[in-house]
């Protein structure tokens, strides 16, 4: 499974634009840290402007191999309704996130000039949506999803489709629709204090740490990786 897709130029594919406001130094194009946020963290909010106005739902999604983002939603959600087919969304994976304090930094006391901020990872990804109802297609969704979340947490004991009577899933399969997201542009911040110096920058990871922040501080760490 590759993220981006095979073949996408990079510079092209993160390109910055007014879509989200992304200052050089937190403009994220390393396709490891973007992939990094969205297996971390693949429950997305899907945003779609309809005749209703703005509609958002929070669903989890995962990159096929062919790049595209899979999931599904219940018969009953009106999403798979109210958005057109083929139209253009936006699907949002956000990363761990944590409040900074100016006590973090070993520079304060020497002048007092920080301010206190907020650190995050987050990826936007733009592309059209396609809903699928017949069998095969919903299976495969379900399949994809459960196989690879299953795996994680259960290892040689996961969960498996077939544990389930025929009927049962089949019975489960008829109340969703399943849907692709084909990814046409893929926005990515990593705000981690890239724009501090070293000592600052490490007092961030310290001060995260001792607050409980483990996950940005460890984000931080990676960065310091050759």
């Amino acid at each position: 499974m590759t993220w981006p897709p095979p073949g996408d130029n990079l510079r092209e594919a993160f390109a910055q634009e007014s879509l989200m406001y992304i200052p050089p130094h937190f403009h994220e194009i390393d396709p490891d840290q973007v992939r990094a946020v969205i297996e971390a963290a693949p429950l997305a909010c899907i945003v779609a402007q309809t005749d209703q106005g703005l509609v958002a739902n929070h669903i989890p999604l995962l990159p096929a191999p062919d790049g595209a983002l899979i999931g599904h939603v219940a018969l009953a959600n009106d999403m798979h309704r109210l958005i057109a087919e083929g139209q253009e969304v936006l699907a949002i994976f956000r990363g761990d996130d944590a409040y900074v304090s100016p006590n973090f930094y070993p520079s304060k006391p020497e002048h007092h000039r920080h301010v206190p901020t907020w650190n995050y990872q987050v990826v936007h990804c733009h592309g059209t949506i396609a809903f699928q109802h017949d069998d095969h297609a919903k299976r495969a969704a379900v399949g994809l999803l459960t196989r690879t979340h299953e795996r994680r947490l259960n290892g040689k004991d996961a969960w498996r489709m077939a544990d389930a009577p025929a009927d049962y899933i089949q019975q489960m399969l008829a109340g969703i629709v399943a849907f692709r997201i084909t990814v046409n542009r893929t926005l990515a911040k990593s705000k981690l204090s890239q724009n501090r110096d070293e000592r600052d920058y490490l007092g961030a990871i310290a001060g995260l740490e001792n607050s409980g922040q483990s996950g940005v501080a460890q984000r931080m760490r990676d960065r310091l990786k050759p």
